[in-house]
């Protein structure tokens, strides 16, 4: 597949919980982009992380904190960083799992979620993401323009981090978990933070989702109601979990074409641009 004159066709580098790669898998390949990996000091570690940003623009750019799936930063996350770039963002993924274990090493995703991603707390994660902040501040970034994306796992978190970080000014958050079970490593879920969001959330959900039902995602839409939130929630009625993975056959072009396009909307909107 070729979406546009920056896209290929790869299949190499992701996870492998999810192998093989569909058709309409998309790398960005654009020579107006600087990417790499780096390393981010964290209560006292060293966070790895993907990065991109625009190859000669120079100043403050504003900034997207990217989250990823459950599967870690592998080379779909790395795309969603590059395609930022190329929207003038310096975008940053960090290994948030780092700590507790590699990702890319599960070949499938029940083991995942029970040996790994379960036991990664809520609390380290948003402390680590404020270390991705102050970081971004030291290499170009604008945190005064800062902005949060994540997916599934990754969507989960925005909505935290929306409630925790009052330095952000926007947060896009494609179908993460609304409620649930709390545990000792998830004490709250995203309806129990509505009353406390520093920053509109715009959620990005599919009607088809089996792992998300309606009934929470209008329960977070009466939540933020009662809040006088200014964030919103959009609902695909044909798109099921995972619609923004081109790499997956979960994939919906459609409404991964209209989330993307409102996503950047949404950060503009809100002065991350």
């Amino acid at each position: 597949m070729k979406s546009d004159d920056n896209t290929t066709q790869k299949n190499t580098g992701f996870a492998a919980a999810v192998s093989p790669t569909a058709s309409t898998t998309i790398i960005t390949d654009n020579a107006d982009i600087q990417s790499g990996e780096t390393s981010i000091p964290t209560q006292g570690d060293n966070m790895p992380a993907f990065h991109a940003r625009p190859r000669d623009v120079k100043g403050p750019l504003p900034v997207i904190l990217v989250v990823q799936e459950i599967f870690g930063v592998h080379e779909h996350i790395r795309d969603i960083c590059r395609r930022l770039a190329a929207e003038g963002y310096l975008a940053v993924a960090p290994e948030l799992y780092f700590r507790q274990g590699d990702p890319a090493e599960y070949t499938d995703v029940s083991t995942l979620l029970s040996e790994l991603v379960s036991k990664v707390p809520d609390t380290q994660v948003l402390a680590d993401l404020d270390h991705v902040a102050n970081w971004a501040s030291r290499n170009d970034g604008d945190i005064r323009n800062m902005a949060i994306t994540g997916f599934c796992w990754g969507g989960r978190i925005v909505w935290l981090y929306a409630a925790h970080n009052p330095q952000l000014k926007a947060g896009v958050a494609w179908y993460g978990k609304l409620a649930g079970e709390k545990t000792l490593k998830q004490q709250k879920h995203p309806v129990d933070t509505a009353v406390d969001m520093n920053a509109p959330v715009l959620g990005l959900y599919g009607g088809q989702d089996n792992g998300i039902p309606q009934e929470s995602v209008e329960t977070m839409r009466q939540a933020l109601r009662a809040a006088n939130s200014k964030s919103e929630i959009v609902v695909y009625p044909e798109a099921g979990h995972a619609f923004n993975a081109d790499y997956r056959p979960s994939y919906h072009e459609p409404s991964a074409k209209d989330g993307w396009q409102r996503m950047l909307t949404w950060f503009r909107q809100y002065g991350v641009k």
